[in-house]
C-alpha cells in the first residue's frame, strides 16, 4: 500500500501525516518526543480528534487523551503512539492511533452510543529514541519509572528530560504515577502493525497478542587510551573500538548459541556505537555501545545478559581496556490478560494468537489494567525500517476488527 492510496476516507490519516518527520539522510521518519515533527503530529491528532467531537486533554506525563463522551471510570481505552525510531517506518505507532480514530468515526456514523466511557490514548516517547527509555509515557503513568530518574534523563544533545518537558508546557515537578488517570481505565486495547512474520506464516490479516518477550536495554562503556592514529604503533594501542567490535560479534554469537526451547526467542542487538572524541585520525578514548536483549523468560534474558557481560569483559581485557555495563531499562515478560484476549478473539471469530518480541505500551499497562493487542499483518516482516509495510486490505481489516471489538466492549 502506498500512502497516496489512502488519501480519502478510512486510513486517510496515514496520507495526512506522510510528510511529517521525513528523514532525508536515513530514509523513513524520525519523529522524537517534543521535537518539531512529533509536536506537529500531536497537533494533527488533536485536530482530528476534535473534528470527531472528542474532548482532548494532555496528562501530566505528556500522554494525550481524547474522550468520546464524558471521562469516567471503567473506560474502554485504545490507542498507541506517534513517535518513531530514527529512520523508522510509517506504520509503527501511527497505524494504531489512526485506526482508533477511524474505528470511532465508523461507530459514530452508525449512530452507536457507548454505554461506558471511551478514550483514545496517545503515549509519549514509546520508542525511547530521544531519552533512551522505551515506553516512557506509559512507564511514568503507571509508576514503572521514578519521576526522579525520568527528570534526569538526557538526550544526545545533553538536554535533560525535565527541561524538554518544561519547554513543551509540562510541569516536570508533577510527572509520575497518575493514579486518577489509571483508575479511569477499565481495559486497554492497542492495535499495532506486526513486527515480525507470524501472520505471514498463518496466512491471516489480524491476530490477537498472547505475550511479550522479556527485554531490556544496557550501555556498554569501553575505555582505553586515546592517541594519534598515525604515530601509535598497532602493538602499542589500547583501542576501545576494537574491544567494542570484538564484543559486538561475541554478543551475536552468544544469542545464537542459546540451547533448548529458548534458542528461537533469544535476541541480542548492538544498535548504536559512539566514539569519543570521534575523529578520523584519532584512536578513541571511550566507545559506548547500546545493547538490547530479549528472551522468552526473565530468567533466560538475565542469563544471556550475564553471559554478555563476561564476553564484554574478555573483549576489553584482550585490548588492555576496561568495560562498564549499566542497565538502562528492564521489562519482564508480559502475559496479556487471558480473559480479555479470549473475549477479543471470540468477538472476531476465533482469530489466531501470537507472541511478540517487540515491546509496547500495552505491555506496560498490563501490570495495572487488563490489556490486549491486535496485530495487523506485515507482508515483509520488516519493522523499525523505512521498508516497513502493510497492505491496504489488511489495514482495513484491522480497523474493522477494532471497530467490532469496541462495539462489543462499549455496549
Amino acid at each position: 500500500m502506498t500512502l497516496t492510496e489512502v488519501a480519502h476516507g478510512t486510513l486517510a490519516g496515514l496520507a495526512e501525516i506522510n510528510g511529517t518527520g521525513r528523514d532525508a539522510s536515513r530514509g523513513g521518519y524520525s519523529r522524537h518526543i517534543w521535537q518539531p515533527a512529533e509536536l506537529e503530529l500531536r497537533e494533527w491528532f488533536i485536530e482530528r480528534a476534535v473534528r470527531l467531537g472528542l474532548d482532548v486533554e494532555t496528562d501530566r506525563n505528556g500522554n494525550i487523551w481524547a474522550w468520546w463522551g464524558a471521562p469516567g471510570s471503567n473506560a474502554v481505552v485504545t490507542g498507541s503512539h506517534l513517535d518513531s525510531v530514527p529512520g523508522g517506518g510509517a506504520y509503527d505507532g501511527p497505524l494504531g492511533v489512526i485506526s482508533a480514530l477511524d474505528a470511532i468515526a465508523r461507530l459514530q456514523s452508525t449512530g452507536f452510543t457507548p454505554r461506558r466511557p471511551c478514550a483514545i490514548l496517545v503515549f509519549a516517547e514509546e520508542e525511547g529514541s530521544r531519552f533512551g527509555v522505551a515506553c516512557l509515557g506509559s512507564r511514568l503513568l503507571t509508576g514503572a519509572i521514578s519521576p526522579e530518574r525520568a527528570r534526569g534523563l538526557t538526550d544526545g544533545d545533553g538536554i535533560r528530560f525535565d527541561a524538554a518537558a518544561a519547554g513543551a508546557g509540562l510541569d516536570p515537578a508533577h510527572i509520575g504515577r497518575d493514579s486518577e488517570a489509571l483508575e479511569r481505565i477499565g481495559l486497554f486495547i492497542e492495535l499495532h502493525v506486526e513486527q515480525g512474520r507470524g501472520l505471514i506464516d498463518l496466512g491471516e490479516p489480524v491476530a490477537v497478542a498472547s505475550s511479550i518477550l522479556a527485554h531490556g536495554r544496557w550501555q556498554l562503556r569501553f575505555t582505553g587510551e586515546g592517541n594519534h592514529a598515525g604515530a601509535t604503533p598497532m602493538d602499542g594501542r589500547r583501542d576501545p573500538m576494537i574491544a567494542a567490535a570484538r564484543a559486538t560479534v561475541a554478543i551475536r554469537d552468544a544469542a545464537r548459541a542459546r540451547e533448548g526451547s529458548y534458542a528461537q526467542g533469544s535476541r541480542a542487538t548492538v544498535g548504536r556505537i559512539d566514539a569519543i572524541p570521534g575523529g578520523t585520525n584519532v584512536i578513541a578514548s571511550t566507545v559506548t555501545a547500546t545493547l538490547d536483549v530479549r528472551a522468552e523468560t526473565d530468567e533466560e534474558t538475565r542469563a544471556l545478559v550475564s553471559d554478555i557481560e563476561a564476553l564484554a569483559a574478555d573483549a576489553a581485557t584482550k585490548e588492555n581496556c576496561a568495560v562498564l555495563v549499566t542497565e538502562e531499562s528492564w521489562s519482564s515478560v508480559v502475559h496479556l490478560d487471558p480473559e480479555l484476549r479470549s473475549q477479543v478473539a471470540s468477538t472476531l471469530g476465533g482469530i489466531p494468537t501470537l507472541s511478540t518480541g517487540a515491546g509496547h505500551d500495552a505491555g506496560v499497562l498490563a501490570s495495572v489494567v487488563p490489556s490486549a493487542m491486535l496485530f495487523v499483518r506485515n507482508p515483509t516482516g520488516i519493522s523499525h525500517s523505512p521498508d516497513e509495510f502493510a497492505e491496504l486490505d489488511d489495514c482495513l481489516a484491522g480497523v474493522t476488527a477494532l471497530e467490532s471489538v469496541l462495539r462489543e466492549l462499549l455496549q
